[in-house]
């Protein structure tokens, strides 16, 4: 879990989400908790106008668990966020379109 000073804040949320899967530990958790943070990431780089890379966190979760991306409801309202927008990667609208959100 992140400081509670980041919370909020998206471009320090961004740098520690960045910061932790650098480590060897994050290999070690399991990759429903993986593609959970990963989810969180997503919004965490939406909320710092990144969605190219909000959508390619989104679609390494849902190689990762796809049951975490395609069932938790977070996750498909970051999903339909990253869709609208121009800047989002093409590589997430067949997700989109797999759930409905396109």
């Amino acid at each position: 879990m992140p400081p509670r000073s980041t919370w909020g804040d998206a471009s320090e949320a961004v740098g520690w989400h960045e910061k932790m899967t650098a480590r060897d530990a994050w290999r070690w958790l399991p990759v429903e908790h993986r593609a959970a943070h990963l989810i969180d990431a997503a919004r965490a780089y939406l909320q710092a106008d990144d969605p190219a890379r909000a959508g390619r966190v989104l679609a390494d979760a849902d190689r990762m668990a796809p049951a975490e991306v395609r069932q938790r409801p977070a996750a498909r309202e970051v999903l339909a966020q990253v869709i609208r927008d121009p800047r989002a990667p093409t590589t997430i609208v067949p997700l989109a379109a797999a759930l409905g959100l396109s």
